[in-house]
């Protein structure tokens, strides 16, 4: 039996995220607005609250593709806000919408939205030694700058404790405890 973060239940939807998703480094655009997207509505409520309404994100917001997303009108607003799949906070969905207008922005000024954020941690995963879950720091130095720098440039709901929660599971930090399978991989 594998041994895995403390953190992760037996639900096989939290274990196959840990297993397959969580610490790994993402550096596709698309994948990483959908991370920021998840963990701006994951603000406030746990994450597999997330995990099981994943799909139906995925399916209200049109895959994540930040380029429709950006150009949602009223109309979309309203039908996500009626949309019971999902989380139906108002100042979350207006946020998502123009964090994608904030998201073309950097990649237009930076070539690519992974050029930006990966240059934070000199495009390779900071490496943490997690005895224990408690050892796991809600929000470093670090995500307090990023943070501040993306509200800077336009971004809303990403307060510092968000924007750790976004590096752990795009792999910018490899937060797997040290006893875990994982913890000496997903480093590149």
């Amino acid at each position: 039996m594998k041994k895995r973060c403390s953190w992760v239940t037996d639900d096989p939807l939290y274990v196959a995220y840990h297993d397959e998703e969580w610490g790994v480094p993402v550096y596709d655009d698309k994948t990483l607005f959908e991370f920021l997207v998840l963990e701006t509505f994951q603000a406030g409520l746990s994450w597999i609250t997330i995990l099981k309404k994943r799909e139906n994100f995925r399916k209200a917001f049109d895959q994540f593709d930040y380029k429709v997303i950006s150009k949602y009108d009223d109309d979309k607003f309203l039908e996500l806000i009626e949309n019971a799949g999902i989380i139906r906070n108002k100042l979350k969905i207006k946020a998502t919408i123009s964090n994608a207008q904030a998201f073309i922005k950097i990649q237009e000024e930076f070539g690519s939205f992974s050029k930006y954020i990966w240059n934070y941690v000199d495009g390779k995963p900071i490496k943490n030694s997690i005895v224990n879950s408690e050892d796991v720091p809600a929000k470093t130095i670090l995500s307090d700058k990023i943070s501040k720098d993306l509200k800077k440039k336009g971004f809303k709901f990403v307060g510092s404790t968000v924007i750790y929660a976004f590096m752990q599971a795009t792999g910018m930090v490899n937060d797997h405890s040290v006893d875990c399978f994982l913890h000496s991989c997903n480093t590149s």
